[in-house]
């Protein structure tokens, strides 16, 4: 991202430390390790923090709200609280968040062809077992 401090040889036009590359650039907003997963979580229907936390990959807490709001700030994620006491929020896609979904079928159909053994987020989803629920005779029993 855009900062304070310049870039060997001074800032470039534009105020870019790098250089104005835009794959550089791009990255600085999105590719780091955990920001793509938020975003494809978010394309495939979550929207609360839970549901993004509950992932296959489970995305540890304080890396989830960091990314969340590096998210926001960069304008690709919107939340809108939808309760008050604790406040808690709903994420959503903004247009140009909904924009990298070419970015994120490129990079599903590349890993599919080149790294095997990987599967869509469907299939993902689809081999990931689910939390096992307590019966509702031991939530009585207050087990």
């Amino acid at each position: 991202m855009r900062g304070s401090s310049p870039g060997r040889g001074g800032r470039y036009p534009g105020g870019f430390d790098r250089s104005p590359c835009a794959v550089a650039n791009t990255l600085d907003v999105i590719g780091d390790k955990w920001s793509l997963l938020v975003v494809r979580d978010l394309a495939h229907g979550k929207r609360t923090y839970g549901e993004l936390q509950n992932s296959p990959e489970r995305i540890p807490t304080n890396i989830l709200a960091e990314r969340l709001r590096r998210l926001e700030e960069a304008g690709i994620v919107a939340r809108e609280p939808y309760q008050d006491r604790p406040v808690r929020y709903r994420y959503a896609l903004t247009p140009k968040g909904r924009e990298l979904g070419p970015i994120l079928r490129a990079l599903v159909a590349w890993g599919k062809r080149h790294v095997s053994g990987t599967l869509t987020y469907q299939e993902l989803v689809a081999a990931t077992p689910r939390p096992r629920e307590r019966s509702p005779l031991k939530r009585e029993r207050g087990a």
